[in-house]
């Protein structure tokens, strides 16, 4: 199931993941804070309390991108239970990778980073200024749509898993 999703990852070898982890998303803005809760008990669970504030402040603007942007209209999104969203957490030694998948396939587009008075427009600038990188792909085979994922490096000894 991760495969697709680790296609477009920055080079880490797939065989070496220490954790995997994700959550199905409904197609409501509470998601938001599910993703958050779902993070925040995933990375507890993983001695990786370094870089949460990072990674769900990066998590959050993601899935908030998704929900936003990424759905059909709700005439046609279908029930709660299609969950058209999913948060993929994978860690290795030294990384973590959050990865969100959604069914639209237009690419991420940032908003006008300069105007810091704005109510929205600044996710993608946010997700560049606290993950170590991010990026996007589109999904192919029997998944359709995209992933857009942030890469974080975590400290050297970090968590229990090597």
């Amino acid at each position: 199931m991760l495969e697709p999703l680790r296609q477009g990852l920055p080079p880490l070898d797939p065989a070496a993941v220490s954790n995997s982890a994700s959550c199905a998303l409904p197609a409501r803005l509470e998601a938001v804070r599910e993703a958050r809760q779902f993070t925040r008990r995933t990375l507890d669970q993983w001695d990786v309390d370094e870089r949460f504030d990072d990674v769900c402040l990066v998590v959050s603007e993601l899935v908030t991108n998704a929900l936003r942007h990424a759905l059909p209209s709700p005439a046609r999104c279908g029930s709660e239970q299609d969950a058209p969203v999913r948060l993929h957490l994978m860690r290795w030694t030294s990384r973590l990778v959050c990865a969100v998948r959604d069914p639209s396939h237009d690419g991420p587009v940032a908003g006008d980073s300069e105007d810091f008075s704005a109510e929205s427009g600044r996710g993608l600038f946010l997700v560049d200024s606290f993950a170590d990188s991010w990026g996007w792909h589109p999904l192919a085979g029997t998944l359709s749509g995209k992933v857009v994922w942030a890469l974080f490096r975590l400290p050297t000894g970090s968590g229990s898993a090597e």
